[in-house]
């Protein structure tokens, strides 16, 4: 699967198409992306985001967490759910088939519970089973990258196992807060679900990987990044009221982009730009998913 590289690509060589889910699996993972950098070393990183699935097509090499640790990235790669921007340091040239892990399609996959993932890589075959890397393998020999999307897509849907009534409801009200409000605050999700404090906090931590606050947090911060990235205007119209002053928002988008709102404007690096063109991508996408 080689990206044909337009003249405005050819200096960088780097590119990222999307693929949106099939509506079957829309609830359970976001959209598919094949990114392929043709360089000899990539060195850049990533949003904090969703737990992500990656099959290394071509290259080699490692990401660094927000603790520091160096980790040597499997071919057949799940991503835990990251709550800060994600570095990685590849040898290239470098092809990865990824797609996006949903809160449902995290319980659907039985992957455990998500906060003990968070910030880490695992492999998926050792994880799942052998088929994960015959996955992989029949991966390298597709050369057409619409076909490779389908062979994933039926892949996954023979993985997922059902999902319950008040998992999909949990998500769909968690999802609407954390998309809908400036400034999420906890109390208005207990609200809309019924639950306790300790009850939204322990679903929250097992689907989505962190405590609800840490994701509200997570949420608005993505959220203006992506509006900063795309629209010129001052950082005060895209925050509100939601921090406490410019140095709280810039604080915040360091955090969770890796990028100030200057650098995020003016000297992103091509994966953040094209990565950033997930919002406008065609098709039943979660809304989520569309901003980190």
């Amino acid at each position: 699967m080689r990206h044909k590289f337009a003249v405005a690509d050819a200096a960088d060589m780097v590119a990222l198409s999307y693929f949106a889910p099939p509506a079957d699996l829309a609830r359970y993972f976001g959209a598919m992306y094949l990114f392929t950098a043709d360089r000899v070393r990539i060195v850049d990183h990533t949003r904090a985001d969703f737990a992500q699935i990656r099959f290394m097509l071509a290259g080699t090499g490692d990401y660094r967490f927000s603790d520091g640790r160096d980790v040597r990235t499997p071919d057949c790669c799940l991503l835990g759910p990251t709550s800060m921007a994600t570095h990685f340091d590849v040898a290239g040239p470098m092809q990865v088939l990824g797609l996006t892990v949903l809160p449902l399609g995290w319980a659907a996959l039985r992957a455990g519970e998500a906060h003990l993932a968070a910030d880490d890589v695992f492999d998926l075959a050792e994880r799942f089973g052998r088929q994960w890397r015959d996955l992989l393998d029949r991966l390298r020999a597709q050369e057409d990258s619409g076909k490779a999307s389908n062979a994933v897509w039926a892949f996954l849907r023979d993985q997922i196992q059902p999902v319950s009534e008040a998992e999909i409801s949990f998500v769909e009200e968690t999802d609407r807060w954390l998309a809908d409000e400036q400034s999420p605050r906890v109390d208005v999700l207990q609200e809309a679900t019924g639950l306790s404090a300790r009850q939204v906090a322990r679903w929250c931590n097992r689907l989505y990987g962190a405590a609800p606050k840490f994701l509200a947090r997570k949420y608005r911060a993505l959220r203006c990044a992506q509006i900063l990235a795309r629209e010129d205007i001052d950082w005060s119209e895209v925050s509100g009221d939601a921090f406490y002053d410019q140095s709280h928002f810039i604080r915040e988008l360091k955090h969770f982009t890796g990028l100030t709102p200057t650098e995020l404007r003016e000297r992103a690096s091509i994966v953040i730009r094209l990565s950033m063109n997930r919002a406008d991508l065609k098709g039943d996408i979660a809304q989520l998913s569309r901003i980190s």
